[in-house]
């Protein structure tokens, strides 16, 4: 897949070709950066970017122009990819957009193309936003200088998410918030050595049961979303997307409380009957 970046400081994506699991996607040819910067795109010889806003206020406001001129040539360079405008949607990084999630992830992941609008000072000309962004997201309710790290984790997400990007394929249907999880957070993890500062690795980890394991970490995937992200837990029943051992998991920690529960789970899974909740 493609990622075009229009942004101000172009440099600051070389992080995601030179380290760690996007790197090596990226050398293996599993996806392509083109990165555009507005500055390249003015006919001043000041290479202006930004105006002070009509109506008066703080801060400054980046021209129409030279975004729109960027994004023309990036949109001709992913033509040339089989990446067309219909196809490829245009993002801005925005405090006044939707969450970026899991689910957008892999929405791109399975697209051609993503083209990512990165703004700087008080922010961009809404006519541009008009004429050409399809879609507005934000990591969280901050603000950051601009949109370039918000970008680097949106990249990163995606491209961990393309077949054959991690070690293993399954790596990526395990992670939290992925849809495989019907959304909820992952279970603990354990590795070497077996015992560490006195604390050992939970038993079922280390019988070879693997139903047991399998069951092990769904109700501490549900314990953990429960007690840290209830919200999803919801989402989930909405969904239709729990079980009945799942809802009777639920209901046993609504009756005795996470702590109990917690310690219930520390070795072994809770036996439960499959009577689902109506």
């Amino acid at each position: 897949m493609r990622f075009d970046v229009i942004s101000l400081f172009p440099d600051m994506f070389d992080v995601l070709t030179h380290y760690g699991v996007s790197a090596r996607a990226w050398k293996n040819g599993l996806w392509t950066l083109a990165c555009w910067n507005p500055r390249d795109f003015t006919a001043d010889v000041h290479r202006t970017v930004d105006d002070r806003p009509y109506g008066g206020g703080p801060g400054m406001v980046m021209l129409v122009e030279p975004l729109e001129q960027a994004l023309f040539a990036a949109r001709a360079a992913a033509q040339s990819e089989g990446c067309g405008d219909a196809q490829c949607p245009v993002v801005l990084m925005s405090p006044t957009g939707q969450p970026f999630t899991q689910q957008v992830a892999q929405t791109w992941a399975r697209s051609k193309g993503v083209t990512i609008i990165c703004g700087r000072y008080e922010g961009i000309d809404q006519r541009f936003i008009d004429r050409h962004v399809t879609h507005e997201y934000s990591l969280g309710d901050f603000v950051l200088s601009g949109g370039e790290i918000a970008a680097q984790a949106m990249i990163d997400s995606t491209v961990r998410l393309l077949p054959g990007a991690l070690n293993h394929d399954l790596s990526a249907a395990s992670d939290s918030f992925h849809e495989g999880l019907d959304g909820l957070l992952d279970s603990p993890h354990y590795t070497r050595p077996e015992i560490y500062a006195g604390y050992a690795v939970p038993a079922v980890l280390r019988s070879g049961d693997h139903q047991a394991i399998a069951l092990w970490r769904r109700q501490q995937s549900l314990l953990l979303t429960l007690e840290r992200r209830a919200d999803l837990i919801d989402n989930a029943r909405l969904h239709g997307a729990l079980s009945g051992s799942d809802e009777a998991f639920l209901d046993m920690v609504q009756q005795q409380g996470i702590e109990q529960v917690r310690s219930l789970l520390a070795e072994h899974p809770v036996a439960l009957p499959k009577t689902r909740r109506q």
